[in-house]
């Protein structure tokens, strides 16, 4: 009996490497797989004409949902809707995801736009709440137990977050709440999360249990960022570069075009979740090394998910409009070196920094940018010198910065607790100043300062001292 239950799961292994190699899916080879209706979420959570790629990327994904066959009432789409028709956007109504791209903005839900991109609603939305929505067009995932979902968010992040354009970040541990209470609904089959921010790892990290019938990817590991693509630079380009007019904008994110761009040539029906896994995660690590940008994309939860088709979260593929390029050739999934990349954290700078370069040389534009640029990088140094004193306050000199900085081994959570982050987090901004999408890189900090047991006063007192003005 023994034998014959090992000969069993060996069997499973083999299948499930072979399928993994393939790019097959393995309900193709164990089971029917069920038809229920596909749904998907996607959300932008970032406004700003320098933030162009979330949107950007948000629409292509609409695109290439719903020329697979997915319909608008199962599509529900998150974003700020600010960029197509932006003074600054040199093609107005028209946003494009890839410097041979088509526009990807038409016709495109408003679901939930300005104001209404907040976490309350994004939760709400997953969970079919109607009631607990405010604003938008009230689309929810009124899904039922043999459904799909599809859920895609692009964004900036930190340690434990993802941002919001309104209202409160998306913590790891309310966002793992909702998931689990989506699960206890028995509203669903199977859903794929792919996550698109720095530090996304730490989202799922220690803290998506399996059981859940939940498949996650994240462009990056907890601890590192994950980086912007598709470039307009005023240094010399070839290949992949954006069209001259989108100086200092990135069109897309790395991971995030790796997906899409797969999905837009792949036979969806024939090749798995699992395979495009790790295509992308080949292409978005692929300049590591040498390039000196790309990230680790991660996989968290139930892999098994992951085993089934692409089509059965994101519809066939249709050949004939894709939104990617005006062509396709067999290098598709190749990326060129000659593309400019930036690591998302940096992205404002490469936007402002290139304003500043193109500007007439002795103009009001010129002298204007570079006063912006110049406090941009000095509020970059001060939130920087605001944790460092507070961590030697707390921990002396000599300790603070290696406390701050540690990194927890993965498969253990940013921190213990949650609720002490969340307030540690709001004191810090009430002294400090509001946490940009580069400070919230020091929320690791701040989640050290929790698992170290320093209590509210201690962090008050500190906080205050470190941050006098």
């Amino acid at each position: 009996m023994i034998f014959k239950y090992n000969v069993s799961v060996v069997f499973l292994v083999l299948l499930s490497i072979w399928v993994r190699t393939e790019g097959r899916s393995i309900s193709q080879f164990l089971t029917e797989e069920s038809e229920g209706t596909k749904w998907a979420v996607l959300v932008a959570g970032s406004n700003g004409w320098e933030n162009y790629r979330h949107q950007a990327d948000v629409c292509h994904a609409y695109q290439l949902l719903k020329d697979g066959g997915l319909k608008d009432e199962n599509i529900i789409v998150f974003m700020y809707d600010d960029i197509a028709n932006n003074t600054m956007n040199p093609r107005p109504g028209v946003i494009i995801n890839n410097p041979h791209g088509h526009n990807v903005y038409k016709g495109v839900p408003k679901d939930y736009v300005g104001k209404d991109v907040n976490a309350h609603n994004f939760y709400n939305v997953i969970l079919a709440n109607k009631s607990g929505i405010t604003g938008g067009s009230g689309k929810v995932v009124n899904s039922g137990p043999n459904d799909h979902i599809f859920i895609y968010y692009a964004d900036h992040g930190g340690p434990g977050i993802v941002s919001m354009p309104s209202g409160e970040d998306v913590y790891a541990n309310d966002l793992i709440n909702v998931l689990k209470k989506k699960h206890a609904s028995g509203t669903f089959d199977r859903l794929v999360f792919y996550l698109e921010a720095c530090e996304s790892g730490s989202m799922f990290d220690g803290l998506l249990p399996e059981g859940l019938d939940i498949y996650v990817t994240t462009a990056s590991r907890p601890d590192e960022n994950s980086w912007a693509t598709y470039c307009g630079t005023y240094d010399a380009c070839m290949v992949e570069c954006p069209p001259p007019e989108f100086n200092g904008v990135c069109l897309g994110d790395l991971y995030s075009v790796a997906w899409m761009e797969d999905s837009d040539v792949q036979d969806r029906t024939s090749d798995s979740v699992a395979g495009q896994y790790d295509r992308v995660a080949n292409r978005t690590a692929a300049n590591l090394t040498h390039g000196f940008y790309g990230s680790h994309v991660m996989e968290y939860g139930d892999i098994v998910v992951s085993f089934d088709s692409l089509a059965a979260y994101m519809g066939v593929t249709n050949y004939s409009t894709n939104h990617s390029h005006a062509y396709v050739n067999d290098n598709a999934m190749s990326f060129s070196t000659s593309s400019k990349h930036v690591d998302q954290r940096n992205a404002e700078l490469f936007y402002l920094f290139t304003k500043h370069q193109n500007a007439p040389e002795g103009s009001v534009e010129k002298v204007e940018a570079q006063a912006t640029l110049k406090e941009a990088l000095s509020k970059r140094s001060q939130v920087d010198n605001n944790v460092k004193n507070l961590g030697e306050l707390l921990f002396g000199a000599g300790k603070g910065n290696d406390v701050l900085q540690s990194v927890r081994p993965a498969g253990q959570p940013l921190v213990d607790n949650w609720d002490c982050l969340k307030s540690y987090v709001k004191t810090f901004e009430e002294h400090c100043g509001k946490l940009t999408s580069y400070g919230k890189k020091h929320i690791r900090g701040i989640a050290n300062i929790c698992n170290a047991g320093i209590e509210s006063d201690q962090m008050g007192a500190a906080t205050a001292q470190a941050c006098p003005n």
